[in-house]
């Protein structure tokens, strides 16, 4: 962390702590208290995130959707173990009266966190949230864990201040030869997300941390082999594709960071997990969704790889083993942004790592779909809904294997990267001293 954010989270941390009279430092690991026995509050926000960052106009189009999960789920979760002392915190942890409600403590963070994020919805906010501490009996418990809650997501936002997430965006650099990025047709939509590689990583030490080694040259036969099943299985009108695969590549093309969100949802209420359960298990799904976008746009902006629809309908690619087909059209749209590596896998795989530590490796479950309203897929693991997910991507004709096994491996690392930092006491400040304040 930057001084400059250091000094900024530090005015933050002052005026949340004047406005709600407690004090606040950084902390290891405290006692174990005594959790609540749900977690409903924790997935009552992470559903109202939801549903902000797809209605169209709420989220600032430049600005990530994974930004915003960490944040709230940051603030949710330093506000639970300020006020459980269950585990160590994200960043700070809050001294707060004995006995500080808990609930209220996550009420009020989710609530102003937001709030921040998205001010326009304040009003409907409001709501939500005296709902939420309307069950919450009356009296000096409550009003402690209500001032937690303000100060975590308060200091939350604070360390993003100033994190590079409203940089302009550079321009991507014109193509010269075969492989090279270009917008992909039809839309032609110019690159997104181009300053994300120098977004300030939640936990990762540096963007390319875990970047991929290169893709497979345009003249090998590795890459051949790669559009030539994107363009076998990928087609609009493949007769080659399955019906099942038809399926997967029509189930899961939605934002795969909200349907793996979604897909936390339901196992946190599967089994019951409590409050502090529950916070722990959304901060590291979304720290890691955070840390692995930063980390493939690195990769994508670092090798500008050009999609498959722009591979095959090329006149010359240089490799006799790839016949162009000018009239080639993916089943699906194509991002813009570069191929490789593919992000579906990567967030996946990070997914599956996050959610197999928090419930069981080998966990049955099941996963409605965001896009094909009503059908829902069963699979044996986490893992195996990833990797679904990944190929989805090569049967919908935007990504090739090669993409889908690069970003499957940075998922994979990220998440185990953001597991094993979560031991270490703040974790969140990469190990640089935190701001004490009395």
């Amino acid at each position: 962390m930057s001084k400059g954010l250091v000094a900024l989270t530090a005015v933050v941390a002052a005026a949340a702590i004047a406005a709600g009279a407690l004090s606040l430092q950084h902390t290891s690991a405290g006692a174990a208290g005594t959790p609540r026995p749900s977690g409903a509050i924790v997935i009552d926000w992470n559903r109202e995130l939801v549903n902000l960052v797809n209605t169209p106009g709420n989220q600032p189009s430049t600005i990530h959707p994974t930004r915003s999960f960490a944040i709230l789920h940051t603030a949710i979760y330093d506000a639970v173990v300020s006020t459980t002392h269950g585990g160590r915190p994200y960043a700070y942890s809050v001294n707060a009266p004995a006995g500080a409600d808990a609930d209220a403590a996550a009420a009020q963070a989710g609530h102003d966190a937001l709030v921040a994020l998205f001010p326009a919805r304040q009003a409907a906010l409001d709501q939500r949230l005296a709902t939420l501490l309307a069950s919450i009996p009356d009296g000096a418990a409550k009003t402690a864990g209500v001032h937690v809650g303000r100060v975590s997501a308060a200091l939350a936002a604070g360390l993003r201040a100033g994190d590079g997430s409203t940089r302009p965006q550079p321009p991507v650099p014109a193509p010269s030869k075969p492989g090279d990025y270009r917008p992909a047709p039809p839309a032609n939509a110019p690159a997104v997300f181009t300053q994300w590689p120098d977004v300030q990583p939640w936990v990762l030490e540096a963007a390319g941390q875990f970047r991929p080694g290169p893709p497979p040259a345009v003249a090998s036969s590795a890459y051949a082999d790669g559009v030539n099943e994107v363009k076998r299985l990928g087609q609009d009108s493949s007769a080659a594709r399955t019906a099942d695969q038809t399926e997967a590549a029509r189930f899961w093309p939605g934002p795969i960071w909200v349907q793996w969100n979604e897909i936390a949802e339901a196992s946190a209420s599967i089994h019951h997990t409590d409050l502090l359960q529950t916070a722990r298990v959304f901060e590291l799904l979304d720290l890691a969704f955070a840390d692995t976008v930063i980390a493939f746009y690195d990769a994508k902006y670092h090798y500008l790889v050009w999609r498959p629809v722009s591979a095959i309908r090329a006149a010359d690619t240089g490799n006799p083993a790839v016949v162009s087909d000018p009239g080639w059209t993916p089943l699906l749209a194509t991002a813009p942004d570069p191929s490789y590596p593919g992000a579906h896998s990567a967030v996946s795989a990070a997914g599956a790592a996050i959610l197999g530590s928090a419930f069981g490796g080998k966990q049955p479950i099941r996963v409605t779909s965001d896009s094909l309203l009503g059908t829902v897929r069963a699979f044996p693991s986490y893992d195996a809904a990833a990797e679904e997910a990944g190929l989805s991507r090569i049967y919908g004709g935007v990504h090739t294997r090669a993409d889908h096994e690069a970003g499957a491996q940075l998922g994979r690392q990220v998440a185990a990267f953001v597991l094993e930092q979560s031991e270490k006491p703040g974790f969140g400040l990469a190990g640089e001293a935190a701001i004490t304040s009395h």
